[in-house]
């Protein structure tokens, strides 16, 4: 007798996913590499042209990476033969105690690859070139260096020094404990920076957003701020007298840089004139005014900073430019909303700042 089966698509779907996850896993490579001197702290250094990369710390003496990219490998084949022109793959190479893991040289042509790496608890991580990509650091206490141009970078668990910089992305950090000698910044042109610090952290603060909010869930008598709208100092024009020519009553001030315009005091010869409304309304509108102009030239900069990163990346496609050419640090923001204070009494400094977005300061969870 005969038997006729009948196949479910669903079943012969099965069936080709599970074949084909065999060989994604299997094409997964693996290598490690140790620091010169384990004894002493070590530094890895990311440059990355296209990719997620993920940082782990771990209680281990050498530095390991796995990547669904193979590792470049120099050494003579059977045939005697080298390869030469393997830039699919990534560089991981070590001296005097820094780890150097390569991707990219040849630009976006050697595709997008992700990256998991582990490295010892204290080791510092300096990612110098990261154009397209996530990059997140969880578990390490060595300081961390991160520039950036397109992509969301996390750091968790972290107790060093931090410098994070980044053109378009979200910064969310989760500070484990803070040191007074290892100062934080952050600094993010279109993105929303997080910071999650412990509820008995001491630490100096000083944020700035320009079309953002600035937000905490610290009470006020933990974190104590004060609020100001950035403005350069002015140097008042000398009054109209008898013995004066040539200064018009309503001259505009002149704007020169120093300190800020409440630490300009009158000079004893000129006693100053008692404050009326119309002053007061005239101090706001400049007050406004120069915070405009600030926040205009912070784009503009910000724009150009958009503008020669687009230009630098066509320039390293078309081979023109070094491999891994190290991002150029992003424009100084002035003017804007700042806040200032001290969170439990003062202690290491934290400052973060944003053209477009929000600054939050929370407890730790």
């Amino acid at each position: 007798m005969k038997t006729t089966r009948f196949h479910s698509p669903l079943i012969i779907a099965a069936a080709l996913a599970l074949v084909s996850i065999g060989p994604a896993r299997a094409d997964e490579s693996s290598s490690s590499i140790a620091f010169s001197d384990p004894s002493k702290p070590g530094t890895l250094k990311i440059r990355i042209w296209h990719g997620d990369v993920s940082v782990h710390g771990a209680d281990v003496k050498a530095v390991s990476v796995s990547s669904e990219s193979t590792p470049a490998n120099s050494a003579p084949r059977k045939d005697g033969m080298r390869i030469l022109s393997a830039s699919a793959g990534y560089a991981l190479s070590e001296k005097n105690n820094v780890v150097t893991l390569e991707y990219g040289a040849d630009g976006y042509s050697g595709g997008s690859a992700d990256f998991d790496i582990t490295v010892p608890r204290d080791t510092s991580v300096v990612v110098a070139s990261s154009t397209h990509g996530d990059f997140s650091c969880a578990g390490v206490s060595g300081d961390i260096d991160v520039r950036a141009m397109n992509g969301d970078i996390k750091l968790a668990e972290v107790s060093g020094g931090a410098l994070v910089e980044t053109l378009n992305g979200d910064i969310t950090v989760a500070v484990k404990s803070l040191a007074q000698s290892k100062p934080l910044s952050f600094s993010s042109m279109n993105g929303q920076v997080t910071i999650r610090v412990p509820a008995d952290a001491k630490a100096a603060i000083r944020f700035r957003t320009h079309r953002g909010t600035i937000l905490t869930n610290f009470d006020d008598k933990a974190l104590v701020t004060r609020t100001e709208v950035s403005r350069h100092a002015h140097k008042k024009a000398p009054k109209a007298s008898a013995g004066s020519e040539g200064q018009q009553p309503g001259a505009p001030h002149e704007v020169g840089p120093g300190t800020a315009p409440e630490a300009t005091a009158p000079t004893p010869e000129t006693p100053a004139a008692p404050e009326t409304e119309s002053d007061w309304h005239a101090e706001v509108r400049d007050s406004i005014r120069e915070a405009a102009v600030e926040a205009a030239q912070a784009a503009k900069e910000a724009a150009e900073a958009v503008h020669e990163g687009m230009a630098e990346a066509r320039a390293e496609l078309s081979g023109v430019m070094p491999p891994n050419t190290p991002i150029p640090p992003l424009p100084p923001m002035t003017g804007g909303k700042i806040v200032s204070g001290t969170l439990n009494g003062g202690g290491a400094e934290i400052q973060a700042a944003t053209l477009n977005g929000d600054i939050i300061l929370k407890k730790a969870e």
